[in-house]
């Protein structure tokens, strides 16, 4: 690689990707306001008397703000000498979609109000703040979460199973006759009443159907606990110290707070 477009990278990763220089700061304080307004933007345009009046205004600023954002993940990918695993990040892929619904809504329209998951990229306010413990918390979370799948899997496979047999027991108890006019509905009731929501719309009449929907509630409280005790099983061996230091080469920042070099690509940390 040149030795200038060496340097033009580093210097480039140097702002976008870490918070702890002043123009790396200024960089991030920019992006997060400029997401706060690209969000406020896309409620106005969903407020039919706002749109009415500043249509042009409200189309002009969301293409402005897309192409910033745009630009900015390329620049992201072009800092990286392995940008791949950034493009595959969490970060990564949110930032990707934070500008795809805008140039989905040529031909889907409509879906250009999904880009108020650009909300997600103020997340990155962890790292300009320096409050480092909640990056580290939110890792330590999704870990959890990700070591929890399988168990969580199989445990909503068991709650669907459920809620079949329960909304095929209460059709053929209630019936048409009280609101229960299908199997599905039925198991819409189920679903409902086993998740502890109770919209009410439809409920049991008779006293056999009522029984069944204590019985659902009772097994709803028993529901709800399962899968808290699993992610917390797996929170607690997944606590682990971990710093925000990011990787010149490929953008990874889960390290260990002791890590002198990155666990993914083995580049130097400092």
């Amino acid at each position: 690689m040149p030795k200038k477009l060496k340097e033009l990278r580093d210097k480039l990763h140097s702002i976008i990707f870490e918070a702890e220089t002043k123009t790396g700061k200024f960089f991030d304080v920019v992006l997060i306001f400029f997401i706060l307004l690209s969000v406020i933007v896309v409620m106005l345009d969903s407020m039919e008397e706002v749109r009415t009046t500043y249509q042009n205004e409200l189309y002009i600023a969301e293409w402005f703000f897309t192409i910033i954002f745009s630009l900015e993940y390329i620049l992201r990918v072009f800092a990286l000498s392995r940008p791949l695993v950034y493009a595959k990040s969490f970060f990564g892929i949110v930032d990707l979609l934070s500008i795809l619904p805008t140039y989905l809504g040529f031909f889907l329209p409509g879906t250009h109000y999904l880009v108020t998951i650009r909300i997600l990229r103020i997340l990155r306010v962890f790292r300009v703040l320096k409050l480092v413990q909640y990056v580290g918390e939110s890792t330590t979370l999704i870990k959890a979460l990700v070591a929890s799948k399988r168990k969580i899997i199989v445990f909503l496979f068991a709650v669907l199973t459920s809620t079949i047999i329960l909304g095929s027991l209460i059709y053929i108890v209630e019936g048409k006759e009280n609101g229960f006019t299908s199997i599905p509905r039925s198991i819409y009731w189920a679903i409902v009443t086993l998740t502890t929501v109770g919209y009410g719309d439809i409920s049991p009449q008779t006293n056999f159907g009522q029984f069944i929907a204590s019985i659902a509630m009772i097994m709803g409280y028993g529901i709800i606990a399962v899968p808290t005790g699993i992610v917390t099983v797996e929170m607690s061996k997944a606590m682990k110290a971990t710093n925000t230091q990011n990787c010149i080469n490929c953008g990874f920042d889960e390290h260990d707070n002791d890590a002198k070099f990155c666990k993914i690509c083995g580049k130097s940390l400092f």
